[in-house]
Order: C-alpha cells, then sequence, then structure tokens
C-alpha cells in the first residue's frame, strides 16, 4: 500500500514539484494533513488537485497538532527557531512547525540569525530571500553542523527551537537547551488511518490464502 502526505499550506505543489507529484500518481492513500491551521480553500483546492491526478486513490484528512517535550522551556524565552534546511528553500515556505511552536507556546522573543550566519548558511539567506527569522539545517556534514553551531552561538539565544526532522540534540553540541517540535497525527472522521491498513492487510491475506 503506497501512502503519500499533501500539505494544503501549500496548495498547488502536490502537481508542479518533483516527486510530490509522482507519489500523488502512485498513492493508494493521500492524507491531506495539517488542516486544522491551513485556511479551508487551500484544502479544497489539494483536494481537487489529488483527485484530478489520482481519482482512484482514497483521500482522508488530518490534523498534525505541534507538541514539544516541556513547553515550559519555550515560554518567556528568548529563542532561536531552526527549521527544516529544504522545507524552507526549495519548498518555498517562509516557516515551519519550530516558528508555530514558538509562537503558540510563548516565546519573549524570536531571534533573527540572518546577522549571524556563517558560511553555508549565509550563502542560503543571500540566495533565498523569503527566509525570515528562522535558521535553515542545511545538511549534517561535519561541516554544516559546525556552521550551525556557530551561528546558534553567536545569536546569543536563551534556548533553540527545532523543528527539523532530524533529532538536533543527537548531531550538535550547543551550550544553550534545545527543544524539539514534532507532531502527532489526528485523522479527520473515519474511516482512520489504522483502519484503512488493516482493511488492506486482511483483503491481502484472505487473497493469498485463497
Amino acid at each position: 500500500m503506497y501512502i503519500t502526505i499533501a500539505d494544503p499550506h501549500r496548495p498547488g505543489h502536490e502537481i508542479s514539484y518533483h516527486p510530490g507529484e509522482t507519489n500523488v500518481r502512485m498513492a493508494d492513500l493521500i492524507i491531506i494533513n495539517k488542516v486544522q491551521t491551513a485556511d479551508r480553500q487551500d484544502i479544497l483546492t489539494v483536494k481537487e488537485n489529488v483527485s484530478k491526478l489520482n481519482p482512484r486513490a482514497l483521500i482522508i484528512e488530518a490534523a498534525s497538532p505541534i507538541r514539544v517535550d516541556d513547553p515550559k522551556m519555550i515560554k518567556g524565552k528568548k529563542v532561536l527557531v531552526v527549521e527544516d534546511g529544504p522545507t524552507v528553500t526549495h519548498g518555498g515556505m517562509a516557516y515551519g512547525a519550530g516558528t508555530i511552536a514558538a509562537e503558540d507556546f510563548g516565546a519573549a522573543e524570536i531571534v533573527d540569525p540572518r546577522p549571524h550566519a556563517v558560511g553555508s548558511i549565509a550563502e542560503t539567506f543571500a540566495r533565498y530571500k523569503h527566509i525570515g527569522k528562522l535558521l535553515p539545517a542545511m545538511g549534517y556534514s561535519k561541516e554544516q553542523v559546525s556552521e550551525l553551531e556557530k551561528t546558534i552561538e553567536l545569536s546569543g539565544c536563551e534556548v533553540v527551537v527545532s523543528g527539523t526532522p532530524v533529532d538536533l540534540r543527537r548531531v550538535i553540541n550547543v551550550k544553550v537547551p534545545i527543544a524539539r517540535v514534532y507532531y502527532e497525527l489526528e485523522e479527520i472522521g473515519r474511516p482512520t488511518l489504522e483502519e484503512i491498513i488493516e482493511q488492506r492487510l486482511g483483503k491481502m491475506i484472505r487473497e493469498r490464502e485463497n
């Protein structure tokens, strides 16, 4: 069973970006995620687009509430937000999960990393002008990790809010604490993802037995 996710915060990307379009065409199930924070018209646009590309796919909507292990780490603090690099560069996003978490959990200030950026991070800011007060994690080579650490140290932040898929606490070594942001999938309505998978697995087992 092939499952793919569509993002209503970026309507149109599901039919104009590779491998997004390819994933939509191949999918058995398409999850339109983050509907709790997206505009309803954008959700409907994505639903229409994926239905045209792949009319046989089952489509469900889901929310992804943002969580942090300890919200008190963020509240009232001067934070530096680190986001997934490709999301904010090639993906064209001006923010990500880390930015939303910083705002929702009461950060006193979101530090602008641009004056402190070094190496490839500074080059990224120069190339992608739409990126604002967030630090894109551009990779995890030894050099890139060093540049990320140095930019964080120069920023003067009290806490790092990490919205990256990789757990930065296992990758970088900085003096300030790191609050990791993550999602939990919550389907809207029925069937749920678990129910769909159970149905498909049951069908496969019955077919093999016959």
